[in-house]
């Protein structure tokens, strides 16, 4: 239980699934899946911003140790800045190992994800970040998902994709991460409310924007069934159906709900559940 719990809060759990997530991007491209050392760069890429976004506050504000969010930083304060380390250096490393144009394309992407943490902008005196803009934080978080994950295999790869192919897919995993973080910015009402942080949940009135939650999942699968329908790729609808139906159930369960690592074990499971569902279809269907 305690190492599955340090895997969770240390954001190794989320790391993995971006991971998963970019090597189901290869299938759903046509392509074979290949372990990329790219992939590598993925997962120190995600480790680091995870909990460079926790740092942040950590160092601005030593109050933040006293909330449930940090509850495991506040035992494991050494782990902890060891994982930042081991992020860093795992990063740089993984840097030389892959393709210019890859580190181009991800310059953009880590450009937006640190102004999403660090307060950089000013207005009257007060500095805020890209997160504290009205309603954005959960679009820059769907977006950023879907580019990194979908868009480097398909720098990386010497191949010529389908613009129409390559938009619906980011336009489906847009949609799919969309759904999985409503619940967060519910789950943060109170918070973000005090923080003057307008989402979707303040202004729908708490639970009330989970609704769109599975209205984002429902346009997800539709466009995944449309677009993988006309290229024959069944299995690939099978996977992202299964994704669709669970994801949902963890949506609306109350006893899911009330687990103890329900956000970031359950919610971020179902990234990582989804890549393992697309690449266990995909050797089944092609064994």
């Amino acid at each position: 239980m305690k190492l599955i719990w340090t895997i969770i809060h240390s954001n190794i759990y989320i790391s993995l699934a971006a991971v998963l997530l970019t090597v189901s991007a290869q299938i759903q491209l046509g392509m074979k899946p290949q372990w990329h050392p790219w992939l590598i760069l993925i997962f120190f890429a995600t480790l680091f911003e995870y909990n460079f976004h926790r740092l942040v506050p950590l160092i601005t504000n030593k109050e933040v140790l006293n909330s449930e969010k940090y509850l495991w930083i506040w035992g494991n304060l050494t782990s902890f800045y060891l994982l930042i380390f081991f992020s860093v250096s795992g990063f740089i490393g993984s840097a030389f190992l892959v393709k210019e144009k890859v580190l181009i394309a991800l310059a953009p992407i880590a450009i937006l994800t640190f102004l999403y943490s660090i307060p950089v902008f000013g207005v009257k005196k007060r500095q805020f970040s890209l997160r504290e803009i009205p309603y954005l934080k959960i679009f820059l978080i769907a977006f950023v998902w879907s580019s990194a994950t979908i868009l480097l295999p398909v720098i990386q790869s010497d191949e010529v994709f389908d613009k129409a192919h390559v938009v619906a897919l980011l336009t489906e995993r847009f949609f799919f991460i969309f759904a999985i973080a409503i619940p967060f910015d519910v789950r943060d009402l109170e918070a973000d409310k005090l923080a003057g942080i307008k989402t979707i949940p303040l202004l729908l009135k708490g639970k009330k924007a989970v609704t769109i939650s599975f209205l984002s999942l429902l346009l997800f699968f539709l466009i995944s069934f449309f677009h993988y329908q006309r290229q024959n790729d069944w299995f690939i609808i099978e996977a992202l159906g299964l994704s669709a139906l669970t994801t949902s159930m963890f949506l609306r369960s109350e006893k899911i709900k009330k687990l103890i690592w329900y956000y970031h074990g359950v919610l971020d499971g179902a990234l990582l559940l989804q890549g393992l569902l697309v690449l266990g279809f995909y050797y089944i269907t092609h064994n």
